[in-house]
């Protein structure tokens, strides 16, 4: 399977993933995409990225990230993407020749381990924390629903600090956060994907040893610019 996110497509940018797909459709048996699909979260750039991703030969599943939600198109967004065979994840599941579960959710920020923000105090601090715990029931949902042989889970934000290395570490807790990886250690997984992090880590594991894998596009193109996704045999 290949997975990458943050392709931060833009509406001038017609056949910008050719070539990934092109790629994808050579090595791969299937995609996911792990959010920032858009750049602005404009239906016009879900458009352009349909578009390119009509001449997938593959199953293709996709959580959303932060810049979809941009601009209130995120129901245009998927109905457009859906047009071209894109299953978009949000709390459930994709389920592959029936060996393989996958599992999506956006995610949310909110610190790591002892560090990570309760909620407590003002109602803005309340509800930031309520997303993160949203998120994380989310996933919790998908995968006890998920019977497979083998399961992989595919975020935007990073359930772990370690693919974070190489980001300000003031915005970290931005980036993600440890309530996503408790579901993920409780029913376990082959690997986790997520994006996000362009300037972080390409690889970290969670306290049970599940292989997390940073697939953000611009981190992917300065370590391996010839193959912009990660490619993993599951």
């Amino acid at each position: 399977m290949a997975a990458v996110g943050d392709l931060h497509c833009r509406e001038d940018q017609h056949g910008r993933f050719r070539h990934l797909v092109k790629q994808v459709n050579a090595t791969a048996d299937l995609l996911v995409l792990c959010g920032d699909l858009t750049d602005r979260g404009l239906l016009e750039e879900g458009k352009v990225l349909a578009e390119d991703l009509s001449a997938l030969r593959v199953p293709c599943a996709a959580v959303l990230g932060n810049h979809d939600y941009e601009h209130g198109q995120v129901k245009e967004i998927c109905a457009e993407l859906a047009k071209v065979g894109v299953h978009i994840l949000d709390g459930d599941h994709f389920i592959f020749e029936k060996v393989l579960g996958v599992a999506g959710v956006k995610g949310f920020g909110g610190g790591y381990g002892n560090a990570t923000l309760q909620a407590f105090g003002e109602p803005q601090t309340k509800a930031f924390v309520q997303e993160a715990v949203t998120e994380s029931l989310k996933l919790e949902a998908a995968l006890s629903h998920l019977d497979t042989p083998r399961k992989v889970i595919i975020m935007h934000y990073a359930p772990i600090p370690e693919t974070l290395e190489g980001e300000n570490i003031e915005i970290r807790p931005f980036l993600g956060t440890s309530r996503l990886a408790m579901p993920i250690d409780h029913y376990g997984a082959e690997a986790v994907f997520h994006g996000h992090a362009h300037h972080g880590s390409l690889r970290g594991q969670t306290k049970s040893g599940i292989p997390v894998y940073n697939v953000a596009m611009p981190l992917l193109a300065r370590h391996t610019p010839d193959q912009r996704y990660v490619l993993l045999e599951v």
